[in-house]
């Protein structure tokens, strides 16, 4: 892997870079300090370069329609971005503003679900042939799978017994759950957990970011993601306070309802039962990972042992699946108005 300074003379860019203090869990991020400030990231491989075409069209054509995604920078020869063997470099326009990764009150709340609403209408007549594979992330069925696979492989790994117990508990779960799968597709962001949005000062949301996972899924998938992430105060690392917060969901959705287009019945109905989806596959993906280490970074300072952060946050997701079904009633009833 390049180095980030010997990638950033590939865009004729001078300036100082720094370690972005907001790191995702897959990508690297760095600010390069100059006239004007840029971000450079290294992109997992995981993703495939042709990416950068999708988000090329998406921002042109939400910038184009009153919206704000930030400008993806050609490198100097032209091109979109610098593919190497093990992952991709970008360059992107800097947005000023904050990075949070908890919602802490009800205004920002619905600035978080307004601006997501905006977005979702300004890709209401986007017609784009998409040209990366799609990474079919959020087939929960494959994701309970996976879990299983992981915990049959798990025989000789020392947290054996912590997730197998949990595992079986998340397999019933979704054994459970009662959702329908089969639902329209609509052009989604595809990861709106709360980092995903910046936010100015005053607790506005100014636009998205990280757009790899842009492209077609069910508006239940991408809500269930998003109330997921904001409507849980404690975080993912932290099980013994994980709660789902109704008030943070109301203003949320209140946000969201008034800024999307009209939704079909099934796409209404099946919201709420999106989120405790959502929170299972996800609390599946850790379980699976605290086995097999291969997808997410751990806080290795933290959690030392291999595994057990995200077995941390596989408990995490689990108990809030659970505290989302308690809420599901209340929250089918807001959505309905």
């Amino acid at each position: 892997m390049l180095s980030p300074e010997k990638a950033l003379h590939h865009w004729n860019v001078s300036g100082a870079i720094t370690p972005s203090s907001d790191q995702g869990l897959i990508n690297r991020t760095w600010l390069v300090s100059g006239s004007p400030n840029c971000i450079l990231q290294w992109v997992n491989p995981i993703f495939s370069p042709q990416i950068h075409e999708d988000i090329f069209a998406v921002v042109d054509h939400v910038n184009a329609s009153g919206g704000r995604l930030p400008r993806l920078i050609p490198l100097a020869n032209g091109q979109k971005c610098l593919a190497e063997e093990d992952g991709t470099w970008r360059m992107l326009e800097f947005v000023p503003g904050k990075t949070i990764h908890a919602v802490s009150n009800l205004n920002l709340a619905r600035s978080a679900g307004q601006l997501v609403g905006e977005f979702h209408a300004c890709l209401l007549d986007f017609e784009h042939d998409w040209i990366a594979p799609r990474r079919d992330i959020h087939n929960t069925p494959e994701r309970i799978s996976d879990l299983i696979k992981a915990l049959d492989s798990a025989d000789d790994h020392p947290l054996q017994q912590a997730t197998r117990e949990l595992g079986e508990r998340i397999v019933k779960a979704w054994e459970e759950w009662d959702g329908d799968l089969q639902q329209p597709q609509r052009v989604c962001h595809g990861d709106l957990k709360i980092s995903n949005i910046r936010f100015d000062q005053e607790d506005n949301g100014v636009c998205l970011i990280d757009l790899d996972t842009l492209g077609p899924q069910a508006l239940s998938v991408e809500m269930g993601d998003a109330w997921r992430s904001w409507c849980n105060p404690a975080g993912e690392s932290d099980p013994s306070s994980v709660r789902f917060d109704l008030e943070v969901f109301r203003a949320s959705a209140e946000g969201w309802l008034q800024a999307v287009p009209a939704l079909d019945p099934i796409e209404k109905e099946s919201l709420a039962a999106g989120i405790e989806r959502i929170c299972l596959e996800l609390s599946a993906r850790f379980c699976a990972d605290a086995v097999n280490n291969s997808y997410f970074k751990e806080d290795r300072q933290r959690y030392p042992q291999e595994g057990r952060h995200n077995l941390i946050r596989a408990t995490s997701q689990y108990r809030l699946a659970r505290s989302a079904l308690q809420h599901r009633a209340a929250c089918e009833q807001i959505i309905k108005g």
